[in-house]
């Protein structure tokens, strides 16, 4: 599941620490600095058909419905 080009981002989380992340589902939005974002769970890789493990973890992606919480950002 190698793909490239992706965009790679510093998230700041509500709780302060800043994660370094992948950024996912940009659609034809810009994503510039400061723009709301929100935790989804990807595949991230496979070791194809000799045991049939996948592995799982966290991307982000610009915010899909503003929500009144507050959201990570982009910084």
């Amino acid at each position: 599941m190698r793909k490239a080009p992706y965009t790679v981002a510093l998230v700041k989380l509500e709780e302060g620490p800043i994660v370094t992340t992948q950024l996912t589902d940009p659609g034809s939005d810009r994503v510039d600095i400061g723009t709301p974002v929100e935790m989804v769970n990807r595949r991230l890789r496979s070791d194809g058909h000799k045991r049939g493990m996948l592995g799982y973890g966290y991307k982000f992606r610009p915010v899909l419905h503003k929500q009144a919480d507050a959201l990570s950002m982009c910084y």
